[in-house]
């Protein structure tokens, strides 16, 4: 039996994944896609450091973590899919 080419992202609490990374993806193209979501958590990081956190609502504290979150967990699903692809057979 071959191997899907395509590895779903990490769950997300559903029992079918309906996002997933092709295995065989061009490397620019795997790294582009796990960089601009790291770049779009670190932007969000870098606007909360420069707030004062005091003054945010906690429910939306509480968004803009589960949205960080699903991005870098993207992100590290994408690093280690193209980690696997640059290992020397």
């Amino acid at each position: 039996m071959s191997q899907s080419p395509y590895i779903p992202l990490t769950a997300i609490d559903c029992t079918i994944p309906a996002l997933l990374i092709d295995r065989n993806a061009p490397l620019d193209v795997l790294h582009a896609n796990a960089t601009a979501r790291v770049l779009a958590v670190t932007q969000l990081m870098e606007t909360f450091s420069s707030r004062e956190v005091q003054e945010a609502d906690a429910v939306d504290l509480k968004h803009l973590a589960a949205t960080a979150a699903v991005l870098l967990r993207d992100g590290c699903d994408l690093l280690n899919v193209l980690g696997w692809r640059l290992q020397p057979s």
